[in-house]
């Protein structure tokens, strides 16, 4: 074995050394983009120093990303290049092809592929593992680094890209109803977990309007009519609290709890010609229709109110929304011994389901897992008169939005019943609980 033999294995170490850094390079570069910020900011705050090590690297990702990519190439330029010369060696002139196919594979293979394909299956672990490596790099190349983005932003900046506008395309809230919704498809989530998670999100964007109860389903009290049929129907209802109002409905002068009613009748020893409603109900809280259901709930605290009457713009009684309806909004139906299940929703054998005009496209879209547009109606009815431009006649049929809607019955110019069955789904539909 010759001298020159003897020294192309050094050579041949130094190559394996050099692929061995670019691939830490490659698998940090991954790890650390694609770590859950959320999980290290948990770890963090739980004491964990390499999940801040982590933390304090990607807030300045740019940096990062700078720092990783030049050690990542001064790496794979020094490997190619010593192994240039160790095939000139051995091969003479066909030696640069050989170089050039080999590295290209071993670089391909053992520096890219491997390591990022395990960064990927374990980047949080990964990324607290080479965080510290990591950092040391990053101060050792800050000084080109800074170069580099001066010279890029430079060239970037001719062509009319501005990378300092980094103002994110998706809200915070946005990204967080995307990656619940993402887990949930992938299983990791479950659907009541989701919807939990989602309404919350939801409030600063649903209005008043959307989950009101409408004023055609309001039980009032007219103060008009004898005071024993007015507690006659305030002792049958099923609520706690219901508006009264003289003359005209539109006309709220209080608010009737079902506790203060006892309590007068009580004092009264049960003689109930004696006692004053208008006297004992509460001041009636109105809301505009437009109001979110966040400001609602921040009003519903602000003032200690649990019922309020909403109003449109001219101050006419729209419907009324509860405390117990802006929290079901988040975890679903709350019953008690005196509510009633979702109503006017009946799942069909051959996998359609007749629902009621008069029912929230939020809930059925909530009780059945679909995906309805809420935009433009707050009710199934309402849905369909939209899409159809037209108040439909019994018997018609429209296709919209994955679904087929069946027109089953009609009062005047309302529709009062609809058969809806998804297109795309003509399994039966399963036995859903408490619809």
């Amino acid at each position: 074995m010759t001298q020159q033999d003897l020294a192309v294995w050094p050579l041949a170490g130094g190559i394996i050394l050099l692929i061995f850094l670019s691939a830490i390079f490659s698998g940090s570069e991954t790890a650390l983009t694609a770590t859950s910020r959320a999980r290290m900011h948990k770890l963090e705050s739980d004491g964990d120093r390499r999940a801040a090590i982590v933390n304090r690297l990607i807030r300045d990702r740019e940096r990062l990303i700078g720092a990783i990519l030049l050690g990542n190439n001064l790496a794979n330029i020094a490997a190619s290049s010593l192994a240039t010369f160790v095939f000139l060696n051995i091969f003479g002139q066909a030696g640069v092809a050989w170089a050039t196919l080999v590295m290209t594979a071993l670089i391909v293979i053992f520096a890219e592929i491997a390591p990022k394909t395990v960064a990927i299956a374990r980047p949080d672990s990964m990324a607290m593992f080479v965080a510290p490596l990591m950092r040391v790099v990053v101060l050792v190349f800050a000084p080109m680094t800074r170069i580099v983005q001066i010279i890029v932003r430079s060239a970037l900046h001719l062509v009319g890209i501005n990378v300092t506008q980094n103002a994110p395309i998706l809200s915070v809230t946005e990204e967080l109803r995307g990656a619940i919704d993402l887990h949930h498809v992938e299983g990791r989530v479950d659907k009541e977990a989701r919807d939990l998670i989602r309404g919350a999100l939801d409030l600063d964007e649903i209005r008043l309007e959307e989950i009101m109860v409408h004023r055609k389903s309001i039980e009032m009290i007219d103060l008009d009519q004898p005071t024993g049929d007015a507690i006659a129907i305030a002792l049958r209802s099923r609520h706690t609290r219901l508006p009264l109002y003289r003359d005209d409905p539109d006309n709220i002068v209080g608010v009737l709890h079902a506790k203060d009613l006892l309590r007068a009748l009580w004092e009264a020893d049960g003689n109930y010609e004696s006692i004053d409603l208008a006297a004992i109900a509460r001041a009636p809280y109105f809301a505009p229709e437009t109001t979110t259901l966040q400001e609602q709930l921040d009003n519903f605290k602000l003032k200690h109110e649990h019922f309020a009457l909403v109003v449109d713009e001219y101050g006419a009684i729209m419907g009324l929304v509860t405390l117990e309806d802006i929290l079901e909004e988040i975890v679903g139906e709350i019953e008690d011994e005196h509510d009633m299940p979702l109503q006017g929703v009946r799942p069909q054998p051959d996998g359609s389901v007749n629902v009621d005009g008069t029912v929230s496209i939020r809930d059925l879209n909530r009780a059945l897992d679909w995906s309805l547009p809420d935009e433009e109606a707050v009710t199934v009815a309402g849905l369909v008169i939209h899409e159809a431009q037209s108040i439909p006649d019994i018997g018609q049929t429209f296709s919209f939005h994955g679904m087929r809607f069946k027109i089953l019955r009609r009062r005047r110019n309302q529709i009062t019943a609809i058969n809806i069955k998804p297109i795309e789904s003509p399994r039966p539909a399963p036995d859903y609980k408490d619809i």
